[in-house]
């Protein structure tokens, strides 16, 4: 048997991974199991906290096959993973996620007479569960984060040291920060909880055999039970495909798009129908015919004696809503280098607080210390070195910034995120709902007659254009609606319908439900738009034809992206002949008509109006054969309808833009921010509005990505197309500005060339990102890849949405902000209550000053840590330590005191183009640091040393008070006085506490930034409230000593304070003259000395861009077409192969 295989799951999926079996060891078990008891449980901790470790060492490898569960211990048939079960298939001796369907399975299913209990074992509960943790779990959880026991580590050895009071404050700090989080996790979980828990039980009606109907509870359904939807709708439980009967469905949980959906039922390919073959089930390919779970049905329709049916596909956490789900619960984790960094300097610390643990041993030691003190001040000093109050003082920042973006409308689920909003370079943005109102308004038309353009009208009223074939075709070219009353669908169908003035009548229930097929919509003008009739004899109106004059639709074919057009067959009431009707993109529609009937100057009034922003669909019309009855257009082919036909004309739509896009995109364009639109909606209306709202400049190309499968042998593919025709001025300015070329392109793509290119380009995808703006009919899944395609090449992305389609690329987003209170506001970390994108640059400001302020707040908490550090450690020279009342006074009266209001400052008035540094380990930030800690570590010195080179200077000794040998009082006097057995009161001691006092307030100044992030600190007037205090608070205990207070702080003679203040003033002075010289000299400085040639730069997107920018093959020109080849060393890899 081989041992270890391993085996790969999701291969070249999202979620690949690499799957080993393991068996469980009982020897290693054992060895665990002794050292857990031998370390008193740290290596049951280290072990929670590496899972991974935890299995190695306790298991052994094995076959996957063979593998075992830990809890039932038996063969492996299946596992959980992230909500989704992976179940053993023998055939390919791997673990898959569920079997593949068949159309024609799919139809020759029959109803069981019982759920089958295989399959609801197999598959398990039709349920989404969200389980809300306990809080007990929670608490587990967050309390065993390797700060929380460094924490509680410092509270016992600070406990032992009779350290009560910080420790307290600590502990108090610690549970108000656990306390919050608690509180935010759990709600986070039950909001979600709630969202999926909506509708989630319902009961439903499943075919049994015989023909039974049996109702039953839809947590009870598997793939592969027959549903019946009822009459009056639902809310879909599950994925299913209708195989009988339509219905109407409102799909906005999935598309964000408010737009009722017509669901027809899948076609057999055993009933021999043209053109119908048994292909594989897939979801993107059969969605006119599924209903996804989550969605809503409004309406059905049925024929005479029948069900609408739908056969259960998928269940659980497998269906659509269920996969937007696991998107939330689950998201890929997001790196911040800021983070990163922050750990590695905390090492350094750890690395420096080793240095001082061991001197204190060893000096200890040397001078015969008892074993207890020198446990204690040992480990002490690793508690100075590495605060406990770190994780405090950085959220302050963060909890500050919270508030500001309460006050301006934009609430925060996820505080972490702010700081990652200060690094954002690009910006998505949805379209409908964010960029621009819900939905378009017809500014005109523009009708033709005998081959040529008439003037542009505002609207098609009038009377004698009523049974005109361009009014004919308006009407009834549609995919409306009527929903309790109200006319529902595309709101492009609704605005041309309603510029009519038509009615639209549908067949009842009743009526349609009395015929074998499905009665036909009408739709007529009102009686008031109709001419006046003549006046007819009695003998000729009993001959003439009926006066209504209305159109019924005989056959409709859908709209179809791929092809940019719909079109209908329609019959005028009373006549013989039916016409075919179609509307659809301008260049689609003229090239199915006839030269002669479309305008010579079509092309120049199309790009007038495309270049003004307007959406433009045109209207075309044939007269049918009289041999085409009822019953064979039903039957006949859209090619056949769709050709030789004549050119009606032009209608205008606009698309509002939101009155604050403009103006914010502009703002983000000037902060060297990019950004992008990714929308659900149609390619040219995306091209029209990214034009129209400056997203892609006028003169700017736009060149559109259409990529195919592989089919017929061939591989997958690429054409290239220019959008519209390039301006002839742009080709000049081209000539003289050759370094601009590149930045005068985008690309523009649709969901489907999109999937296409990451599946067969995956290189090429991440060059086009780097100039793609237009991401059109994008799935919600689709979203999400596009922001880990942007995220992969080191952009850091910003998300704006406000459809439930957005949730998982607003919860993948560094920064994700819903401009929606319902679903998208579960799964975004920011909600905001202005319905505009205005609320983007706010966020992005707030991000900036919360990062600068970590920043600020980190080098702070590392001085003060290392100030104290150098203190200790000297006085440790002397067997001698700070005061438990001194630790207390710096670490609560300054040192909490400044972390807190040095952290208010808010966000500078305006967005400028520089970002802020997005790590820790950079030359200026570490050269900012260092020269601090030289300047602190010398002062100190220097004063340390000269302390002891007074002549009025006396050693200290256990039966000594030497604060008072110079006072000239005799020993004896003081017999009765408690003998300082710690040494804290001496010269050493009060000399380096006024010191280092000092450098904590100069350091918090010198750190605390303010523009072109932050506002001055000046304006902080707590933060400067709380300096200028401390500052002569101690200059007054300097100068003028109180007893109580001299007591308290356990302070020494005070004749030499002043060459102390001397001291203090320079170092206040040397101190900002360095950090004013790094400030403004140290980055040009410090490149220069440690990179004299260029240097590449660290980001991917920088460093692709460099290497397109030498291309000469880059951009692709138009009208060649990039293919996919396989190399034969490697199958999975592809080269590039252009042609023309």
């Amino acid at each position: 048997m081989e041992k270890g295989d391993l085996k790969i799951l999701n291969k070249g999926e999202e979620e690949e991974m690499e799957l080993q079996g393991y068996r469980l060891c009982r020897w290693r078990l054992a060895l665990v199991g002794f050292g857990v008891f031998c370390t008193g449980g740290f290596l049951l901790l280290l072990l929670y906290w590496m899972p991974q470790w935890c299995v190695k060492s306790t298991c052994t490898r094995t076959t996957a096959r063979d593998a075992e569960v830990v809890l039932l211990r038996s063969t492996i048939r299946y596992f959980t993973f992230h909500s989704t079960k992976y179940y053993w298939n023998n055939e390919v001796q791997n673990f898959k996620i569920h079997a593949l369907w068949y159309v024609g399975v799919i139809h020759s299913i029959k109803p069981c007479s019982l759920s089958s209990p295989v399959r609801r074992l197999f598959f398990g509960v039709n349920e989404i569960a969200v389980k809300v943790p306990s809080v007990f779990k929670l608490l587990i959880k967050e309390v065993l984060n390797p700060f929380y026991i460094f924490q509680l580590f410092s509270v016992i050895l600070w406990s032992a040291d009779e350290y009560y009071y910080y420790a307290v404050a600590i502990v108090f700090m610690s549970v108000i920060s656990i306390a919050t989080s608690l509180y935010t996790i759990k709600k986070q979980y039950i909001m979600l909880h709630d969202m999926v828990a909506a509708h989630s039980v319902v009961r439903v009606s499943v075919c049994r055999a015989n023909n039974e109907i049996e109702e039953i509870l839809s947590t009870d359904l598997v793939p592969g039970d027959v549903m019946v939807i009822p009459r009056n709708g639902t809310i879909m439980p599950c994925d299913a495909v209708l195989i009988s009967g339509t219905c109407i469905v409102n799909e906005s949980m999935l598309t964000g798009e408010s737009v009722p959906v017509t669901k027809t039922n899948l076609p057999n390919p055993a009933s021999g129908q043209q053109g119908e073959v048994d292909d594989a089930y897939n979801t993107e390919e059969h969605k006119r015919h599924t209903l996804f779970c989550g969605t809503n049905v409004i309406q059905t329709r049925f024929y005479t004696g029948e069900l609408v049916k739908a056969v259960v596909i998928c269940t659980g956490f497998s269906t659509a809503k269920g996969q937007l789900v696991r998107s939330i619960l689950y998201p890929k984790p997001t790196d911040f280098k800021l983070y990163r960094d922050a750990y590695l300097f905390l090492l350094c610390l750890v690395a420096v607080a080793g240095i001082g643990f061991i001197y204190s041993i060893v000096l200890s030691i040397l001078n015969k210390v008892p074993a207890k003190t020198i446990i204690i001040e040992s480990l002490d000093i690793i508690t100075i070195t590495v605060p406990p109050a770190l994780p405090a003082a950085m959220t302050a920042g963060i909890v500050y910034a919270q508030r500001r973006l309460k006050h301006i409308g934009i609430f925060c689920i996820s505080p972490q995120r702010i700081n990652l909003c200060g690094q954002i370079n690009l910006v998505c943005f949805d379209k409908t709902g964010t960029l621009t109102e819900d939905g378009l308004d017809l500014w005109g038309v523009q009708r033709v007659e005998n081959g040529s353009f008439h003037q542009s009208e505002e609207n098609a009223y009038k009377e004698n254009l009523v049974k005109s074939p361009f009014v004919a075709c308006m009407p009834p070219c549609h995919s409306l609606t009527k929903i309790d009353g109200q006319l529902s669908g595309d709101p492009l169908d609704l605005k041309m319908f309603e510029a009519t003035g038509w009615i639209l009548e549908e067949a009842t229930e009743e009526e349609t439900s009395l015929h074998n097929r499905i009665m036909p919509t009408v739709v007529r003008p009102p009686k008031q738009l109709l001419p006046p009739e003549p006046v007819l004899s009695a003998e000729q109106d009993m001959v003439c034809t009926p006066s209504v004059y209305e159109i019924g639709i005989v056959r409709q074919f859908p709209f179809s992206s791929a092809l940019q057009r719909m079109s209908i067959v329609a019959r005028v009431l009373g006549e013989k002949r039916m016409d075919a009707y179609m509307k659809g993109a301008p260049e689609a529609v003229a090239s199915l008509c006839k030269k002669e009937t479309v305008p010579e100057n079509f092309a120049e009034v199309l790009e007038s109006y495309t270049r003004e922003g307007f959406r433009v669909i045109a209207l075309a019309h044939r007269r049918l054969e009289a041999k085409l009855t009822w019953h064979k257009v039903q039957n006949i082919g859209r090619d056949h309808i769709e050709s030789n036909m004549e050119f009606l004309g032009l209608i205008i739509m606009q698309n509002k833009l939101k009155a604050e896009t403009p103006g914010v995109l502009q703002d983000l364009h000037k902060a060297n921010i990019r950004t992008v639109m990714v929308t659900g909606d149609n390619m040219l209306t995306a091209i029209s509005v990214a034009r129209d709202c400056g997203m892609i400049p006028p003169e700017d190309k736009i060149i559109i990505a259409d990529a195919l499968h592989p089919h017929d042998g061939q591989a997958a593919k690429i054409t290239w197309r220019y959008a519209d025709k390039p301006q002839k001025p742009r080709l000049e300015v081209n000539h003289v500005e050759e370094p601009k070329t590149q930045e005068m392109y985008h690309f523009a793509m649709n969901g489907k060339s999109f999937a296409v290119i990451a599946e067969h380009f995956p290189d090429m995808l991440q060059k086009l990102v780097l100039h793609g703006t237009v991401f059109a009919r994008m799935a919600p899944d689709q979203k999400t890849q596009l922001i880990e395609t942007l995220q992969g090449v080191d952009y850091f992305v910003g998300m704006c949405g406000d459809g439930a389609n957005d949730c998982g690329a607003l919860k993948r987003a560094h920064g994700g902000i819903s401009l929606s209170e319902l679903e998208a506001s579960v799964a975004s970390p920011f909600t905001s209550r202005t319905p505009n994108i205005s609320c983007v640059p706010s966020l992005i400001r707030e991000g900036r000053a919360a990062l600068i302020t970590s920043f600020c707040v980190f080098k702070f908490m590392a001085l003060y840590s290392i100030i104290q550090y150098i203190s200790v450690t000297l006085l440790y020279s002397i067997l001698s330590n700070l005061g438990d009342f001194q630790f207390l006074f710096i670490d609560i009266a300054i040192i909490l005191l400044i972390v807190f209001t040095m952290s208010l400052n808010p966000a500078w008035k305006e967005l400028v183009s520089r970002r802020p540094p997005s790590g820790l380990i950079s030359g200026p930030l570490l050269f900012s640091v260092l020269t601090q800690i030289l300047i602190c570590l010398s002062f100190q010195t220097i004063t340390f040393l000269w302390v002891r080179q007074q002549p009025w200077y006396t050693t200290w000794t256990p039966l000594t008070d030497v604060c008072n040998l110079s006072s000239n009082q005799n020993l004896s006097d003081h017999n009765d006085t408690e003998i300082d057995e710690h040494n804290i009161q001496n010269f050493e001691n009060t000399s380096l506490f006024y010191v280092s006092s000092f450098q904590y307030l100069i350091v918090a100044i010198v750190f605390s930034k303010g523009k072109p992030f932050r506002q001055p600190s000046y304006k902080n007037w707590p933060f400067v409230l709380s300096v200028v205090s401390l500052y002569f608070f101690l200059l007054f205990i300097m100068f003028h000593p109180v007893k109580g207070i001299d007591e308290f702080l356990e302070f020494c003679s005070n004749s030499f304070i002043f060459p102390l203040y001397v001291f203090n003033f320079i170092s206040v002075f040397t101190s900002f003259i360095f950090q004013g010289v790094i400030d403004l000299r140290a980055h040009k400085c410090l490149s220069w000395l440690c990179c004299p040639y260029k240097k590449a730069p660290k980001a991917r997107y920088m460093h692709l861009a460099q290497e397109l920018s030498v291309d000469p093959d880059w951009p692709p020109k138009p009208t060649t077409t990039t293919e996919a080849k396989p190399r034969p060393d490697n199958c999975s890899s592809y080269q590039i192969m252009i042609g023309s």
